[in-house]
């Protein structure tokens, strides 16, 4: 039998996790094979990826006339598929969670995009999301915006798992950070547990990447008549995004080192852990397995979509290299400043930012049309 070079991640430090979840897979026992056999030990989710498990799908038609026939609004019936789902993929990975204490095991699932920018409106949807999903291992989603960070904070303070997500800039990965730590202190300081609470920060990859290199090959495209700029230029291409994944985790350990969070770790505090998402490579010129390869590191998270587990089980080249050419990372990030270059990286991480955020609300409210336009066939006359 073939390799599986997946398999071999976990002696780093590392753990694999899909970024999919359909229904399919769940009735099928795909999943539970993946997770019993093929090293995935956790799942994210997102709207997007909802909209390609339900719409269209006839997997969900039953459960969708059961909520025509109760009278539930279209967000409800869109809820009652989903959270089955998560539900479901929970008790799948539930020996994970047993097995790993509580270090893996995990199903993501992030508040509706639209709230992403108010604050009160996320603590309330998490709460209610932990609440009626009912599992100890799910994890709520909330993106890592300037309103998100505070209700983050106090989520984590009420005792949920956080997935905080949609981070591109190292600045936000540690104000992620600092936030977790915040919430942790909040419940030790009321006398409460903090063992049984885990957190992810997810770190942004490939749109990094795509959208740097679309501002380089526009300045190529304009032609530059110095072959040293030139190649400054294409030196930075596909580089950026791993470059600052490796400077991310030098600030984690710089955080984990620090006395505030050795005394939340004597207090039971488990550690958030980076968690490298975007990780499907959109240039065919790139290798299609480079944001696996080139992050596997001590406690971290890779989380995949399903064609790139496929590559990795078969080609990835497995090794510890996120501390490797740490000081070329900086370099290279430092070097998007020259004139030649010219790439604010700030500029950038805001915009991906804003458009990570419509990335989620445009699926999110398809699926809505797609559910309402079903809601109409499935309807009795």
């Amino acid at each position: 039998m073939a390799t599986n070079h997946l398999l071999e991640i976990k002696q780093y430090g590392q753990s694999i996790w899909m970024d999919n979840l359909t229904r399919d897979i769940i009735q099928s026992g795909e999943l539970k094979n993946m997770v019993e056999n093929q090293g995935i030990s956790g799942i994210t989710s997102n709207p997007a990826i909802f909209e390609k498990a339900i719409a269209g799908n006839v997997i969900y038609d039953a459960d969708i006339e059961a909520g025509v026939r109760a009278g539930l609004p279209t967000y409800k019936i869109y809820e009652s598929l989903v959270f089955a789902d998560i539900r479901n993929a929970c008790d799948i990975l539930r020996p994970v969670y047993e097995a790993s204490d509580r270090l893996d095991g995990y199903v993501s699932i992030e508040v509706p995009p639209t709230i992403a920018d108010d604050t009160e409106a996320t603590i309330k949807e998490a709460r209610r999301y932990y609440q009626e999903i009912g599992r100890e291992n799910v994890m709520i989603k909330i993106p890592g915006t300037k309103p998100g960070l505070p209700a983050a904070e106090q989520v984590i303070a009420d005792g949920i798992n956080v997935n905080i997500t949609l981070l591109f800039s190292v600045e936000s990965y540690v104000n992620t950070a600092w936030a977790y730590i915040r919430g942790l202190e909040k419940r030790v300081a009321e006398g409460k547990d903090i063992s049984r609470i885990a957190s992810v920060a997810s770190f942004f990859l490939s749109r990094i990447d795509s959208n740097i290199d679309a501002k380089i090959d526009a300045k190529l495209k304009k032609g530059v008549d110095d072959i040293a700029v030139e190649a400054k230029l294409k030196a930075v291409k596909g580089k950026v995004a791993i470059a600052n994944a490796k400077v991310a985790y030098q600030e984690y350990k710089k955080i984990i080192e620090s006395d505030r969070w050795q005394a939340l770790v004597a207090k039971g505090g488990t550690v958030q852990r980076l968690l490298w998402a975007s990780t499907s490579t959109k240039d065919p010129n790139y290798r299609d397995v480079m944001y696996i390869e080139e992050l596997v590191g001590q406690d971290t998270v890779n989380t995949v979509p399903p064609a790139t587990i496929k590559a990795c089980a078969d080609h990835c080249n497995v090794s510890d290299r996120l501390e490797t050419d740490v000081d070329n990372a900086y370099t290279l990030i430092e070097n998007l400043k020259d004139p030649d270059i010219n790439i604010d990286l700030d500029t950038v991480m805001d915009e991906l930012l804003v458009e990570g955020i419509d990335k989620f609300i445009q699926p999110f409210q398809s699926l809505m049309n797609s559910l309402e336009d079903k809601i109409k066939v499935l309807s009795p006359v």
